[in-house]
């Protein structure tokens, strides 16, 4: 139950629950004329990105937006006569879009089972507001409490929200607003394990996928304080509920800057920076932390780059023929990786931020030097050898980064690791690049093709051919000749149709 005292309010408490709305979901508010039906609304509405002006459909019935990602229906039933909701496509609607009706009363009987409902009380400008969920938004009710619990203690209770597109993890973002101040709501419950795979043990398990944000907080505290990049500290957080309130660095994020016409190599050679940075600042495998409980990088070893490279011949030999690869064709794919894995693992190795690449980096846009780059999504961090975060971001995976380019930026982190000091091997360093290069690509078109399969998100597929190419031009190494040739043998076609055939099928 929430006491509103003021319209302001009610916006600001519909807007927190943007993140929790599906994109086909139904809420029903119910009230009396003038109760603040609309007002709840005008704030949840615009959280969900509708920018134009919201208003009652009293006559219209119906009010549809289409906003990204999904088209939102606000109506108003007070004029709707019995079973006339088919006439309006109300099943269809709620099957296809989100809905939030006012008046919800007159489709009682054809309300879905999953539903919020918003029931508002009151008069002059007090208002009482229940919640109430049915089906699986008992959960998600639920853990809206939790969140606004959290914001109480953390001293921003009534803030405003807007949902923020997340990543394919399963956290949610939400941007809270308090007057000039702005910070962010990362909801991320700690994780279960999964099924075991190997041994006995899970996925995350063995990959090294953080499950809960112990890790963040110490990777974000040393990239701040000892490396001079800006992460996000971390304002208030409760480990075991997995809500976090974190700085805002802002929107731009190279991604969407590149694709509004904004030049790439200058954004990757301060991203290059950074890795020189971090590289300098020397960080031990276990951070302190300001939780109270010292951090410990896990290994990137042998048996978590076997994990990831397997996923191509679970997920994208499915993908083209319906089942996983033959088992002598597993043998002979791993064979041919081993004595690569095993020079690997005899490579120095330091602090991997894993996920160093343009939806991860961003401009700080009021800071100077190299406090002007921004990064985040580095929870997942390992100890592993330095050149995995440079192909990370030289290979990126979401956007296309010229070959010359690639070429200029990597000698620009071989010069300047050469000059920080004696003992930088530039071969042994290019050499781990293309393995690790042809690892990361291979690992991708797995997990792209598992993202396709198992949860619906087709649009990764578009990114394949070009992961295809950088694929092929680490395995153009020289010394990786032995890897290259089991890669011709047998997926081929990667290089030469960049798997647009098989991804449609």
């Amino acid at each position: 139950m929430w006491d509103i005292q003021t319209p302001e309010a009610m916006k600001a408490l519909a807007s927190r629950l943007a993140a929790f709305v599906s994109a086909a979901d139904f809420i029903a508010l119910y009230g009396e004329l003038g109760a603040g039906k609309t007002t709840f609304a005008q704030g949840l509405l615009p959280a969900l990105g509708v920018a134009d002006a919201i208003t009652s459909p009293t006559y219209g019935l119906v009010h549809s937006y289409a906003v990204p990602g999904r088209t939102i229906n606000h109506c108003d039933f007070y004029r709707l006569g019995a079973s006339e909701e088919e006439e309006i496509g109300f099943r269809d609607m709620c099957a296809e879009s989100l809905v939030l009706a006012e008046w919800p009363e007159a489709v009682q009987t054809a309300l879905p089972a999953d539903r919020l409902e918003v029931g508002i009380e009151g008069d002059g400008s007090a208002r009482r507001v229940s919640l109430t969920g049915f089906g699986a938004w008992q959960k998600k009710l639920a853990r809206f409490e939790e969140a606004e619990a959290f914001l109480a203690r953390a001293g921003w209770p009534d803030a405003r929200c807007t949902a923020v597109k997340g990543d394919a993890s399963a956290r949610l973002f939400s941007r809270l607003a308090r007057g000039s101040e702005t910070a962010m709501l990362m909801d991320w419950p700690p994780q279960t394990d999964g099924p075991p795979i190997r041994n006995g043990r899970p996925y995350c398990e063995i990959a090294h996928l953080a499950r809960e944000g112990s890790s963040f907080i110490a990777i974000s505290e040393w990239l701040r304080g000892q490396a001079g990049i800006s992460a996000p500290a971390v304002l208030a957080s409760d480990l075991r509920a997995g809500l976090y309130l974190v700085e805002d660095l802002g929107d731009s994020v190279f991604g969407q800057l590149i694709a509004a016409g904004e030049p790439l190599e200058p954004l990757y050679a301060l991203a290059t920076d950074g890795l020189l940075a971090l590289r300098a600042s020397k960080p031990p495998q276990i951070l302190p932390s300001s939780s109270g409980k010292d951090y410990r990088v896990p290994d990137y070893g042998r048996e978590a780059l076997e994990v990831e490279l397997d996923l191509i011949l679970q997920w994208y030999f499915k993908l083209l023929t319906g089942r996983a690869a033959a088992a002598e064709l597993t043998a002979s794919f791993f064979e041919a990786w081993s004595p690569f894995l095993d020079w690997l693992g005899r490579q120095p190795k330091g602090l991997t931020l894993r996920d160093y690449h343009s939806p991860n980096l961003l401009i700080c846009e009021r800071r100077s030097g190299l406090a002007r780059l921004g990064a985040i999504d580095f929870q997942d961090a390992v100890w592993g050898h330095p050149a995995y975060d440079l192909v990370s971001l030289l290979q990126d995976a979401r956007l296309e980064v010229p070959e010359e380019s690639e070429r200029a930026l990597f000698e620009r982190y071989c010069e300047g690791a050469a000059a920080a000091g004696p003992g930088f091997d530039r071969a042994a360093f290019g050499k781990a690049y293309a393995i690790l290069g042809a690892q990361r690509n291979t690992k991708i078109i797995g997990i792209f093709a598992r993202l396709s399969l198992r949860d619906g998100k087709h649009g990764y597929l578009a990114h394949l051919p070009r992961i295809a190419r950088y694929l092929f031009r680490n395995l153009a190494h020289p010394d990786l000749k032995p890897l290259n040739a089991w890669y011709e043998a047998n997926l081929h076609r990667l290089g030469e149709t960049g798997l647009e055939q098989g991804a449609v099928r």
